[in-house]
């Protein structure tokens, strides 16, 4: 009675390299990868032509990112976007700063954590008064 082996290409399936090892059979000929791979610090020969092309900033890391959760987003809103009654306080809305586009409807009386002095100045002038608390 035969037996009946599987190949040994199926046995290798799902596996990492399929049995071939990892540069030999990847398709990619003697390439060392992809993009600027393989342009670390090692090679003298490669680096020449490295700082030749893009200078010494092509190496190191550069700036900083500041990550979202210590950014801190001012939410705003425009005088012209203001609802229509009286006593407001913008901070329970969710608001942070009052800005002065467009022009006030009601004698307002606001309480808000910041607002810009053209927008004071505009409520003031319609009779309205602007309470500010520092955060």
């Amino acid at each position: 009675m035969t037996v009946r082996r599987k190949k040994n290409i199926h046995r290798k399936r799902g596996s990492r390299t399929h049995g071939y090892g990892y540069k030999k059979n990847r398709g990619s000929g003697n390439r060392g990868g992809k993009g600027m791979a393989g342009t670390g610090k090692r090679s003298h020969n490669k680096k020449i032509s490295i700082l030749k092309e893009y200078g010494h900033e092509y190496f190191g890391k550069h700036g900083f990112i500041v990550p979202p959760e210590v950014k801190r987003v001012i939410k705003a809103i425009n005088i012209k976007d203001l609802p229509q009654q009286s006593p407001l306080d913008l901070t329970t809305l969710g608001y942070d700063k009052l800005l002065s586009k467009g022009t006030p409807a009601l004698k307002y009386e606001i309480k808000v954590a910041m607002c810009s002095a053209k927008a004071k100045e505009k409520i003031e002038k319609a009779g309205g008064k602007i309470v500010t608390e520092e955060p």
